[in-house]
């Protein structure tokens, strides 16, 4: 099961873009205080970052929370995201599962596994309806920000070709 800076690391340039410029757009705060705390990581004043073009910016950040020790921030930045751009497919998902939900699709518990079966049948249309790419980060950091996760979905995610992330290519 990957872990939410293993996600990020493995991000395709699209949905990363797609992640970036949702913080940029959307949640400004919290875009200025990731390049703040990246930076200082990195001994860099935040402004050397601002002043990057914003292509070459997020090439950095991705890269920079592909790193273990930014698995929190990762991992914060996974969830803002796909509650504030993505509630549809959170919710989507949970139907095809018959798991109640809020509106932004989101859960007060993580409900016992369900079988791999109804997983298919839930995340199939998904591909359909949803960008696969973003459908394929969702599913991975479902699993990865519950302590337990679903062992099925696990599996699936194992097993799926469609599900699976690409890793960087080797140093």
């Amino acid at each position: 099961m990957p872990k939410p800076y293993e996600i990020f690391a493995a991000l395709p340039t699209a949905v990363s873009d797609q992640l970036f410029a949702f913080l940029h757009e959307r949640e400004k705060p919290l875009y200025k205080a990731t390049i703040d705390t990246l930076a200082k990581q990195r001994k860099l004043r935040p402004i050397f970052v601002e002043r990057k073009p914003r292509a070459d910016r997020h090439n950095w950040m991705k890269e920079a929370l592909g790193r273990k020790s930014n698995e929190a921030v990762a991992a914060h930045l996974l969830q803002i995201w796909l509650v504030g751009a993505h509630a549809s497919l959170l919710c989507d998902f949970l139907d095809g599962l018959g798991i109640a939900h809020d509106e932004n699709g989101t859960i007060e518990s993580l409900p016992p596994a369900p079988t791999k079966e109804a997983l298919v049948k839930a995340i199939d249309p998904l591909f359909e309806k949803h960008d696969p790419g973003v459908v394929v980060v969702y599913l991975n950091a479902f699993q990865a920000l519950d302590e337990n996760g679903w062992p099925t979905l696990g599996e699936l995610l194992a097993e799926d070709s469609r599900l699976q992330l690409s890793t960087p290519a080797a140093a």
